[in-house]
């Protein structure tokens, strides 16, 4: 299902204005959002930016200040329990009872929802390579968070909600449960899954959204996003550097002019007109390499890689100046 039949589908969350505020703290600013069935959206932004504030809000742990939060039509902070049947969470910090197994842990939760799911809970704690008959006192952070995630898929949740869920997991094992997430959404389902780690999201998601000090500033569709990725661009001249000529050209970034070397970043829109200019000089080397998506992502919305703000979004993207180096 393309993301735009899933939008138009019944939303599996609705956010409308959704504000939280802590005394004289706003925490969360008027955030909309919706996400449709079969949709991954990735949640991304610095520690404290409001991400597990929505999250909380979502789940009906904070009532909102103001605005509301709904999933399934079913509203978050009124009908929590009812909103608890049907999601699956992961906390940041998982809490889990220190002296039960992970059988009883999945024993105690098929129970509180009137339901067996342990041959489920079976399969995801096999692939998660999670020992379910270890105690989770004696559990590492890894894997205190891997049964964590099977206590959360195991009875197959229409919405997962996932507040950084991949934390102290190793890479091959966040493989595993990516492709848990994919099946998931094959099916119907949908996850809204923070992370402070483009690189991680982007592996999954269909659309992210950037949350930053409270307010959400930016939406994007993950095919959308690439479409607009910069190229690095590196010539080397004979002689001098016609560098008035490059700084015209529409969405030229970060243009460097160093010694008879010109290097900048372009869009793939101004690669022709970026070509032509480079040809007309005398080129002894000549390099273009397409930059990461990450890299991309927090340059075009003014953002360090810590996703701390560098800029504003418009002047990140309106940088045309020429820098001489030395």
């Amino acid at each position: 299902m393309s993301p735009e039949a899933r939008l138009g589908a019944e939303s599996m969350v609705q956010l409308a204005g959704l504000t939280k505020r802590f005394g004289r703290n706003t925490a969360l600013d008027d955030v909309t959002l919706t996400i449709g069935p079969g949709e991954v959206f990735g949640y991304l932004g610095p520690n404290g930016a409001g991400k597990t504030t929505t999250i909380r809000l979502l789940m009906g742990m904070l009532r909102p200040t103001s605005g509301t939060a709904s999933v399934l039509g079913l509203d978050a902070w009124r009908q929590s329990r009812d909103v608890h049947r049907v999601v699956g969470y992961v906390p940041g910090e998982p809490a889990l009872y220190d002296r039960l197994t992970g059988h009883q842990h999945v024993a105690y939760c098929s129970h509180l929802r009137h339901r067996d799911d342990g041959q489920r809970a079976a399969e995801v704690a096999a692939r998660l390579d999670l020992d379910l008959g270890k105690a989770a006192r004696t559990l590492s952070r890894g894997n205190r968070q891997k049964l964590a995630v099977v206590l959360a898929v195991m009875s197959r949740p229409r919405l997962l909600v996932l507040d950084e869920p991949t934390s102290g997991i190793d890479p091959l094992v966040q493989q595993v449960f990516h492709s848990i997430l994919r099946e998931h959404t094959a099916d119907g389902g949908s996850a809204l899954f923070s992370s402070h780690v483009l690189g991680e999201v982007e592996r999954v998601a269909d659309r992210i959204g950037v949350v930053r000090a409270g307010k959400l500033v930016a939406v994007e569709r993950l095919q959308d996003l690439a479409a607009r990725s910069l190229h690095r661009v590196r010539a080397r001249f004979a002689g001098e550097v016609p560098a008035a000529g490059f700084a015209a050209v529409p969405g030229i970034r970060d243009l460097l002019v160093d010694g008879r070397t010109l290097s900048c970043n372009a869009p793939q829109s101004a690669l022709d007109a970026l070509l032509k200019l480079v040809s007309a000089g005398e080129v002894e080397d000549f390099e273009c390499s397409e930059a990461p998506l990450e890299e991309m992502f927090l340059s075009y919305y003014g953002m360090d890689p810590a996703g701390n703000a560098a800029a504003s979004p418009s002047e990140s993207v309106a940088g045309t100046a020429v820098h001489h180096a030395g």
